[in-house]
């Protein structure tokens, strides 16, 4: 099958792409602006499987005409698009009385209009297929993380996106679930989150560490095959237990 993947240069969407393909399947993923790191990604997935077809898209998940232009092009060189993974996600922290109207629109835009945009420019392929699997990541942060109330809101406002889609599309043979993220190392949490936080997590978690973007990647794969199927408005925790931050 093949795969979209946004924000699949680094991190937890690198992993979901190398792990698709570890798994015989075809990848396009996007990036934003590391060309670098993208063209990494798609060496690390041809070292694993020389005859994968991988291919990188630069685009701004926060432009419904950019997320239409390459999903129109993804469409037209697979043929098929089989499921879609909304990984992009931007962080920019700060209290709520602090937060400029800048950080509040730039995390929404991304996180939450984005997934938006792009499950849309998929829908009516998906529906002609009458197959599609949407899987939106998430994180603890969507039941409420202090000094990220741009970012919580954003994901929980997927969590009303996913049960909507499910039920709406279902009948049509497409799932959408969520994959609620815990504390990962990525470049993201060492850059954007406080060593404090993770003083936390390793307190309360009950497996005492962090988790790792390849334990992401198998269950978004877990969700993309035929006996997942029945899975369908879920959202499904990856934490170690953790359910929510203290």
């Amino acid at each position: 099958m093949n795969f979209f993947i946004t924000g699949g240069s680094r991190g937890i969407g690198r992993s979901i792409v190398l792990k698709l393909v570890r798994e015989g399947h075809n990848c396009a993923f996007t990036y934003n602006s590391n060309e670098d790191a993208a063209r990494e990604t798609i060496a690390m997935a041809h070292d694993i499987e020389k005859k994968s077809e991988v291919e990188c898209y630069q685009m701004d998940v926060r432009q419904s005409s950019d997320v239409d232009r390459v999903a129109d092009d993804a469409i037209e060189r697979f043929g098929t698009i089989s499921g879609l993974v909304n990984n992009a996600a931007i962080v920019r922290n700060n209290a709520a009385a602090l937060m400029s109207d800048d950080e509040w629109d730039d995390v929404i835009a991304a996180n939450l209009s984005g997934v938006f945009y792009s499950i849309r420019s998929f829908l009516m392929h998906f529906i002609g297929n009458r197959f599609g699997r949407i899987i939106n990541i998430s994180s603890l942060a969507q039941d409420g993380a202090s000094g990220q109330i741009n970012y919580a809101a954003s994901k929980a406002g997927l969590v009303g996106m996913t049960k909507a889609l499910a039920r709406e599309y279902g009948a049509k043979g497409i799932t959408c679930n969520i994959v609620a993220v815990g504390f990962v190392e990525t470049d993201m949490t060492r850059d954007h989150l406080a060593q404090k936080l993770a003083d936390i997590w390793m307190e309360y978690c009950p497996m005492k560490r962090v988790g790792t973007p390849e334990e992401i990647a198998s269950i978004v794969h877990y969700l993309t095959i035929q006996e997942a199927g029945f899975i369908n408005g879920e959202i499904i925790r990856v934490s170690g237990g953790l359910t929510y931050i203290p």
